[in-house]
């Protein structure tokens, strides 16, 4: 079985997948934020093995390292990274957080 929560990127201004993006995934807990997962979107933009283990009901984020892909491509942005914090209710399911991204502006959903 994969990852419970899984992304892709999609840089929207070069209508193709945003590569080697470091993305983190993190439990809120009593204490604040603790790490669960980690990962790097491959050539289609997706991270599929970002969390090992059983999903549990709780909120989670999910932050991408967006800064360093557009600094890659020698490109200004706006925002350094995106963080999306979400709820899981239903833990026997699967979560997929797509982003939609461009320099200065981004938008997501809950895919399937």
């Amino acid at each position: 079985m994969g990852s419970p929560i899984t992304t892709h990127i999609l840089d929207t201004s070069k209508g193709r997948p945003a590569q080697d993006v470091e993305v983190t995934l993190e439990r809120k807990t009593d204490s604040g934020w603790a790490q669960v997962g980690t990962g790097r979107t491959n050539d289609d933009g997706r991270v599929t093995d970002l969390m090992d283990g059983n999903l549990t009901a709780g909120d989670f984020r999910i932050s991408f390292a967006v800064g360093a892909y557009y600094a890659r491509l020698k490109e200004e942005c706006f925002y350094p990274s995106v963080s999306i914090e979400f709820t899981v209710r239903a833990a026997d399911e699967h979560y997929h957080v797509p982003l939609l991204l461009n320099p200065f502006g981004f938008s997501t959903y809950r895919g399937s």
